[in-house]
């Protein structure tokens, strides 16, 4: 193997003489259209809270059948996260990646056309079923598309991507509303009219198609994951995909030989068998434990019943859909932050000062809610409140989450271990999202944060005490990690 000093970038996990040369360029535009299913995942699981009124009224719901067709996209969620990580494994990364994009342009047309409301339910399960393919498969492969000491932004861009369509879907779904109580009567076509301007519902639903073309049509200019063509012995084409990565052959050559190493020691296991191993069934307990527990810290009652807790807290309907609109915008430029500096300062220490802050918000909101009216305090003293507290969240286990679970795990059940992660995160926003109204009515809107605050102390200390900092570590180095753990 030969060498190149005193070029490009050293790397310390490298021997000594052989440099990188990362392709920022080719390695950001592999991130970005993986990221594009973010967007989708964001759009899909968002545009919902515009159509609710309608679709209800459209097809006479009652409260039960109203929960049903919000919830019922879960369920296809549910099933995706179940399926993505043995088909990643065995059909590969992009494979299933299109896969998703076939599923999220099909939900959206059945969508647009469903004749009732049994068809609209299908449609909407298919697309969960997309949201829950791509939550595990996009950032997964953006990790293993990204050389070490940029793979924290890059996976970044997913969960930005994610919000960038949360607040995509609320303009969406506002201008449409607009559009369809003006120009849109006068449309000359009784087909365009019926759906722009009769039944917009259908519009803010079947626009997610025009991202998932894009999405499809992205994924055929990216080539496979090298570390899975490696897992499936194609090495001529991993190379190639790794020289383009790392700049050098040398170095392309070092990071295909170890994942070679991590791959072969588990060669003729099957997946699960690996999984129960006692070491890396540490680490996926620990996956599913960070991925449950955050949410239960708030972030997602936040997001989804910010307006009905500014309500309680005195607003009117108008100024709290303005607010959570600012709780949206606040979020995305966070998030933004999060990605240049998730590298330098570290997942672990991203995670103490968030979560710190949180505790810290989550308190000041239950005091607004205890003592607003003695205090004589505003409400805009409680939006300081949560626009901190979307801060804290957001540039730390929101930005976090993803990278971590997208690096734990063993080449060989990455995609399987990943689903079980994902399994936990999608079981914990049903919950959260079933119980928060409870929560709110039961223990009051300040019991309600206490409790929240109180979720965050384990998240913390399971960061603290039983993950390692994956900062600059190669997929295999973290590997590594985990192997030794189970020999201590």
């Amino acid at each position: 193997m030969g060498t190149i000093v005193n070029t490009g970038i050293k790397d310390n996990r490298l021997p000594e003489g052989i440099a990188i040369r990362p392709n920022m360029g080719y390695m950001s535009f592999l991130a970005v259209a993986a990221a594009i299913g973010g967007f989708l995942f964001g759009y899909d699981t968002a545009v919902i809270s515009g159509t609710v009124g309608q679709v209800a009224a459209q097809f006479g719901l009652d409260a039960l059948n109203s929960g049903w067709y919000v919830g019922c996209a879960l369920v296809g969620s549910i099933s995706g996260v179940l399926v993505a990580g043995v088909l990643s494994d065995n059909m590969g990364r992009k494979k299933t990646l299109l896969l998703s994009a076939l599923l999220f342009s099909s939900s959206a047309l059945l969508c647009t056309f469903s004749e009732g409301f049994n068809a609209l339910v299908i449609a909407r399960v298919i697309g969960g079923m997309g949201i829950g393919v791509v939550s595990i498969v996009s950032p997964l492969y953006i990790s293993e598309v990204s050389a070490p000491q940029y793979r924290g932004r890059l996976v970044s861009l997913y969960q930005l991507a994610v919000t960038i369509g949360f607040l995509g879907a609320y303009l969406v779904n506002f201008g449409l509303l607009n559009y369809s109580e003006g120009r849109a009567a006068d449309l000359a076509s009784p087909q365009l009219r019926f759906i722009f301007h009769d039944e917009v519902w259908r519009a803010m639903l079947g626009m997610a198609f025009i991202p998932s073309i894009l999405f499809f049509a992205m994924i055929f200019f990216i080539p496979e994951s090298p570390r899975w063509l490696i897992l499936k012995y194609r090495e001529n084409k991993s190379l190639y995909i790794l020289k383009r990565i790392f700049g050098t052959t040398e170095a392309a050559e070092y990071e295909m030989n170890e994942t070679k190493k991590t791959a072969q020691a588990d060669a003729g296991k099957t997946d699960w068998r690996v999984i129960l191993r006692p070491n890396i069934f540490r680490a996926v307990l620990i996956g599913a434990a960070i991925a449950i527990l955050g949410q239960f810290m708030g972030v997602n009652a936040v997001l989804y019943y910010g307006p009905s807790i500014f309500e309680s807290a005195g607003l009117s309907s108008g100024d709290s859909l303005g607010y959570q609109v600012i709780v949206g915008l606040v979020n995305v430029v966070t998030t933004i932050l999060a990605v240049f500096i998730i590298d330098k300062v570290g997942r672990k220490k991203l995670v103490y000062f968030g979560v710190s802050g949180m505790i810290v918000c989550l308190a000041l909101i239950a005091l607004y809610f205890s003592f607003a009216g003695q205090w004589g305090l505003s409400s805009t003293v409680l939006l300081v409140f949560f626009l901190l507290y979307v801060f804290s969240c957001a540039i730390s286990i929101s930005a976090v989450i993803f990278v971590f679970l997208s690096e734990m795990y063993p080449i060989k059940v990455r995609g399987v271990a990943m689903s079980v992660a994902g399994f936990s995160l999608w079981i914990g926003t049903y919950l959260i999202g079933q119980l928060t109204p409870w929560l709110l009515e039961t223990l009051t809107p300040a019991g309600t944060f206490v409790l929240f605050a109180v979720m965050c102390i384990p998240y913390m200390l399971i960061v603290w005490k039983l993950m390692p900092e994956t900062a600059g570590k190669s997929l295999e180095e973290i590997e590594t990690f985990w192997e030794r753990k189970g020999e201590n």
